[in-house]
């Protein structure tokens, strides 16, 4: 697998899909490997996790070059190591597949959301992308979008048949106390949480505009995440959090640490602008907490109530919400119900078999055992 930073507990949304998926199909036997870059990962050699090899290899430390120069050596090592499937992971890194299959690899990409729809890119990179998606499209061996609105899309874009494999949600059981409450000052089901990178897309500035709205609550506002890149985003929501009391910033959690951030808040809240399928969001409504998403396409996609969207960039909208629902917390009952009905319909089983499915397509090989 390519096209990712990296796994075990790197920041990202298809690093945790990545993550989720190779770990269930090294459970069926399967040998995964998975190349990462160096600077996220724990050691500059290649390692074992959890029945995966991880394999680190340099990419340069510029935004607009990381993943398009890694994701080239990458195809080169896939070359070397002849997999029966190389699986690449998002638009951007698809641009490698016409070499991929230059070099006679069976290529499977999945569509994770419209990269080039992100506020960080400009209008070169934009074009780069979304010739990514065409090429990774149209050349493809096997095609994954993680939502149903990419498959319509994909499917009517570009005449090609795509499979439906969403993300999962895997909820870890706790194992005591971490400390990170107490580190940050914070109190069991007295704030608010939102986790994900300081990219412009997540709309963090929009999140403690709105927090900064509802005066003294008695709540504090919790920003879990952090920026692989200093950039001029990332400063404002740092000088914001700064300037509005009862804002946290804990930079990047992952593990224990993230899940008790989970399990203790009041409200999860997600306003961003662009998601492909938001595994935080989901994470969030297995832990049974209430939730506020942007009314986004992909959003709205996970088939919400009506009072758990706000409009996108409505802070005053964003506001108000934010203090109705943390004047009228679930009832048991409901959080119990909507566990229950993320547990059923989100599996990384389910992930993992509908995955090996496109597989088997691809390479003529259904059963479970092989090289992945």
């Amino acid at each position: 697998m390519l096209g990712l930073r990296g796994i075990p507990n790197v920041q990202g949304g298809v690093e945790k899909h990545v993550e989720m998926l190779a770990s269930r199909l090294a459970a069926l036997g399967w040998s995964v490997e998975i190349i990462g870059r160096q600077r996220y990962l724990p050691q500059p050699s290649s390692y074992s996790w959890n029945g995966i090899r991880v394999f680190p290899l340099w990419a340069p430390r510029l935004m607009a070059l990381e993943a398009i120069v890694h994701t080239f050596l990458g195809v080169c090592v896939a070359a070397w190591r002849r997999p029966d499937v190389l699986h690449i992971h998002a638009i951007g890194p698809a641009l490698l597949v016409p070499l991929a299959r230059l070099l006679r690899l069976k290529v499977v990409v999945t569509h994770h959301g419209y990269d080039y729809d992100r506020q960080k890119w400009g209008a070169f990179a934009r074009r780069m992308l979304r010739l990514g998606e065409e090429v990774g499209m149209r050349l493809a061996n096997g095609r994954i979008a993680i939502s149903g609105e990419i498959v319509d899309t994909m499917s009517e874009r570009y005449r090609v048949p795509v499979a439906l494999v969403p993300n999962g949600v895997a909820v870890s059981a706790a194992r005591g106390e971490t400390g990170i409450l107490g580190e940050f000052g914070l109190t069991r089901r007295r704030y608010v949480l939102l986790a994900a990178r300081l990219v412009p897309e997540k709309r963090q500035a929009d999140l403690i505009r709105a927090f900064a709205k509802l005066g003294d609550t008695g709540f504090h506002l919790v920003l879990a995440g952090g920026a692989e890149f200093e950039t001029p985003y990332a400063l404002e929501v740092r000088a914001l959090a700064q300037s509005v009391p009862g804002v946290v910033l804990t930079g990047f959690q992952s593990g224990d640490r993230l899940a008790e951030l989970f399990a203790n808040a009041a409200l999860f809240v997600l306003p961003s602008s662009h998601e492909g399928m938001p595994i935080a969001l989901l994470e969030a409504m297995a832990y049974g907490l209430p939730v506020l998403a942007s009314d986004i396409v992909a959003n709205r996609g996970l088939g919400l109530p009506e009072d758990d969207y706000f409009p996108l960039g409505d802070i005053e909208a964003l506001a108000a919400a934010i203090a109705g629902k943390l004047a009228n917390p679930p009832g048991r009952e409901q959080v119990l119900t909507q566990i229950e009905k993320v547990e059923a319909a989100y599996s990384w089983s389910g992930v993992a078999l509908k995955t090996l499915a496109v597989y088997g397509e691809v390479t003529g090989v259904t059963k479970k055992d092989g090289r992945s």
